[in-house]
């Protein structure tokens, strides 16, 4: 390839390397942002308007029994409801702990049986009143929310295995005759918990039995190593009755509605695990909401939505909680679509992280796993896929060599000044020798979208979440080889495995130059992205890097065999042969003739003075 298009390519390589790591903010700068943004959303009232609750607010309405109770609270409607003692019920099966509260009647914890925390824990998505849920309805004059009253439960525990299920009844007495029942169901594996709001004998009590709003709030728990990149990857997503997925912002604070679209489910996902619920008929409206407060070291975000959901025929509201890991394959088995809330990437890299790339990990699943030597096969795959084009790439980068001291000979001849002429007399040679310029840039930009898929894919794989190779503990998050302050640029560590991916492409480049002849500034642009990789690629998986260090050795095998099957006095031979056949008109491409016609535009133009 010539100076120019070579220019083009690394510059292109620059801009995409330096837009991902100058796009990454400032840790200090984003901190400070966070702060203001946090304190500016609590002063609008931005998880208040959206649910009604504080995620993190602290529960003051558990009176104690001495306590002086209100004789006109008692008389107004639920009013008996309005003092108790909190008692908690639990629910377990194979594969969760769930602990209700009879203070709201709610889900007070949820513990993952088969996973830990990063550092071995007991994995809670939440826990005491960092989470809540109620119902907001009028009754007589007064606004009432379920989730500041007292239910009833109806067993203090209850245990399920195998193929059995069962409930437990929370209930909340307006009446003896009359009350509102969540009805909690599990089965004896699996995620899932059913929830049922049957009203009875309150039609004539609470304004509207046609839908009830729902406020759902929680503060989800630190799960992972790195609390940025956990807060990076943790947001709303929901899911209309149309099945199309969109997703509340993961990088600050943010409030949407939907009116227009019933939603069928909304999911507060915190990267790898995810709390959703599931409306079977849908929601008729929902409003959502997600903070940040990086002053709380032991929550990643902050999340909110009030939902209002229709009655359904037998007059009671079916819903549905998912309490588990974002594990695209198991997701899909847990119906709803569930497994569009994990991220592949936006546009034409969500389809071939979903239809490529996952059916060749999960195809190598099946033999070993290891996921260092899954992660090592899956690139020798791509690698041989693309070896065509690597091929390719380094031909048409050997004959450019070639053709490079009569390059210069024309340069020598027509001079740098004339850019125009000597373009012209570039192309003639070209055309004449039958090498296309674009030939070794073309298959490096093929690959590109598939290098873009990968950042995506890695940091999003549940299957890498603890899994350990040679000296990385867990391929989901970065090596450290060593902690410091935090410096701005690198963080607060330095990844060996991204220090040796970085090391391993400034080799990559030095050889590259080595093949494409590149001299001059040429020489030396390919060495700035690296750096900035270094930088921006430091704090992500391991996994994702130790690709691209397997990437780069792979490359170098497959140049030095290449190199081997090429000869450059053979590929010079065959080009003195094309130059001394006869020209043959080829019909030119539309961009090839007005190329060509720019190009004696210009060259007409009157040469400009010299100030």
């Amino acid at each position: 390839m010539d100076k120019n298009t070579f220019t083009g390519l690394f510059l292109i390589m620059v801009i995409m390397g330096a837009s991902i790591f100058f796009m990454k903010p400032n840790q200090a700068d984003l901190k400070k942002e966070t702060i203001r943004q946090h304190a500016d959303s609590v002063k609008r009232g931005l998880v208040a308007k959206t649910s009604g609750i504080t995620p993190k607010a602290a529960d003051t309405s558990n009176a104690p029994v001495n306590a002086k109770v209100d004789s006109a609270l008692l008389k107004s409607p639920f009013g008996a409801a309005t003092v108790g003692t909190e008692k908690l019920i639990t629910l377990e099966n194979n594969d969760i702990i769930v602990k209700l509260t009879n203070h709201g009647g709610r889900v007070y914890s949820v513990e993952l049986k088969d996973y830990k925390t990063f550092n071995k824990k007991p994995l809670l998505l939440f826990e005491g009143d960092h989470n809540h849920f109620g119902l907001n309805f009028t009754a007589g004059n007064n606004s009432i929310n379920t989730d500041k009253l007292y239910f009833t439960p109806s067993a203090n525990a209850l245990t399920v295995s195998g193929k059995d299920s069962s409930t437990v009844t929370m209930r909340l007495n307006y009446s003896p005759t009359q009350y509102i029942d969540y009805v909690y169901s599990l089965t004896g594996t699996g995620y899932k918990l059913g929830l049922t709001i049957k009203p009875v004998g309150l039609d004539e009590v609470i304004a509207n039995t046609n839908s009830v709003n729902v406020n759902w709030a929680a503060s989800m728990r630190k799960q992972e190593k790195d609390m940025d990149q956990e807060r990076r990857y943790s947001t709303i997503y929901f899911m209309n009755t149309e099945e199309a997925v969109d997703y509340l912002s993961s990088t600050k604070d943010h409030h949407q509605d939907v009116n227009d679209k019933k939603v069928q489910w909304v999911s507060m996902q915190a990267h790898f695990f995810s709390d959703v619920l599931i409306a079977k008929k849908g929601f008729d409206k929902t409003s959502m909401a997600v903070g940040t407060d990086v002053t709380d070291t032991t929550h990643s975000r902050q999340m909110s939505a009030a939902l209002t959901v229709s009655k359904a025929t037998d007059g009671t509201y079916p819903l549905e909680f998912y309490f588990g890991p974002v594990k695209y394959n198991f997701l899909k088995t847990q119906g709803y679509h569930l497994e569009k809330q994990v991220y592949m990437g936006w546009g034409f890299l969500a389809y071939i992280n979903r239809f490529s790339v996952l059916p060749v990990f999960n195809f190598l699943s099946q033999f070993t796993s290891n996921y260092g030597l899954i992660i090592l096969a899956l690139t020798l795959i791509l690698k041989l896929v693309l070896s065509p084009l690597t091929y390719k790439s380094y031909l048409s980068m050997a004959k450019m060599r070639v053709l490079k001291p009569e390059m210069d000979e024309i340069k020598a001849k027509v001079g740098e000044d004339n850019a125009t002429l000597l373009q012209q007399e570039y192309l003639k040679l070209y055309k004449k020798a039958g090498v296309n310029p674009l030939g070794g840039c073309l298959p490096l930009l093929i690959q590109m979208p598939i290098v873009f898929a990968f950042f995506r894919f890695f940091p999003s794989l549940f299957e890498l979440r603890g899994q350990g190779f040679l000296w990385m503990h867990d391929l989901s998050t970065y090596d450290a080889l060593i902690t410091f302050p935090n410096i701005p640029f690198i963080g607060n560590h330095l990844s060996i495995m991204c220090l040796l991916m970085t090391i391993s492409t400034l080799i990559y480049t030095y050889f590259n130059n080595q093949i494409s002849g590149a001299t001059g500034q040429m020489k030396y642009i390919g060495y700035i992205t690296p750096v900035i990789f270094l930088g921006a690629l430091n704090s992500y998986p391991s996994g994702l890097n130790y690709y691209y260090f397997l990437a780069n050795m792979l490359t170098f095998a497959q140049q030095y065999i290449i190199r081997l099957m090429v000869d450059d006095k053979k590929i010079h031979a065959q080009i003195q042969e094309n130059k001394k056949k006869p020209e043959v008109k080829k019909k030119q491409s539309g961009f090839q003739a007005r190329m060509e016609e720019m190009m004696r535009q210009k060259q007409q133009l009157p040469p400009a003075k010299k100030k």
